[in-house]
């Protein structure tokens, strides 16, 4: 078979492909006009890459089957990179999932809710950005107020020397007293809570609670089979 028989056996294959492709296409979503600018770049790209191909062919020094072997690589390539924008939002669904599993504390952002599995002994471990800055939070649903250990206090920019500790709270181990602060957003996954009432306790605290002055902010946060979802 000679070069040119090859050529136009080549040219005619893409030829036939453009016009399945473009058919298959208006099929799928027969209100798209092929003259929009979705449809005009398709025919392009597809119109360059015959050009390229007869040229390469044309091109004494490339071989036809070289030629071939580079577009089929191409082809595939082009292939995984479609199918990969197409499942774009579930390889991100797992993504978040894994993450989740791996740092429970992050939690799995779902359709309008946040969902975080429980840790040894039933408790919640929160991650969340205070007023720019990441914080970490034991969910207490006993607690009336955020509350902030010192230590996370100072880094939001509070001058412990300066606050009133006015306020006592009862807690599991007696009454605690707390200076009463206001937090202006508190983002957890793809909820934000703005001008959130909170105190900085005067106590030695691990973690900060993330108590009902939050919490009493969503429309509704339960915990079931091991798992707490809180909803905007």
């Amino acid at each position: 078979m000679t070069r040119h028989r090859l050529l136009w056996l080549v040219l005619i294959a893409l030829g036939v492909g453009l016009v399945v492709l473009v058919v298959h296409l208006a099929l799928l979503d027969p209100r798209r006009s092929l003259g929009t600018g979705d449809g005009l770049s398709l025919i392009y790209n597809v119109t360059l890459l015959a050009i390229l191909v007869a040229s390469a062919l044309l091109h004494r020094r490339l071989r036809l089957g070289h030629v071939l072997r580079h577009l089929a690589i191409w082809l595939a390539a082009g292939a995984v990179l479609v199918l990969g924008y197409s499942y774009r939002h579930d390889a991100a669904s797992i993504a978040n999932r894994l993450m989740a599993e791996i740092m429970p504390s992050r939690g799995v952002v779902g359709d309008g809710e946040v969902m975080f599995r429980e840790r040894r002994g039933g408790h919640f471990v929160i991650d969340a950005e205070v007023d720019g800055i990441s914080i970490q939070f034991l969910v207490d649903t006993g607690a009336s107020d955020v509350t902030l250990t010192s230590r996370d206090a100072e880094r939001l920019g509070f001058d412990l020397d300066r606050l009133n500790y006015e306020r006592a709270y009862r807690t599991a181990n007696g009454f605690v007293r707390g200076a009463p602060v206001r937090l202006h957003r508190i983002t957890i996954g793809n909820i934000s809570v703005p001008n959130v009432g909170a105190s900085v306790s005067a106590a030695e605290m691990s973690l900060s609670l993330l108590g009902m002055s939050y919490l009493s902010r969503l429309s509704s946060f339960e915990v079931a089979h091991g798992t707490l979802t809180l909803r905007p």
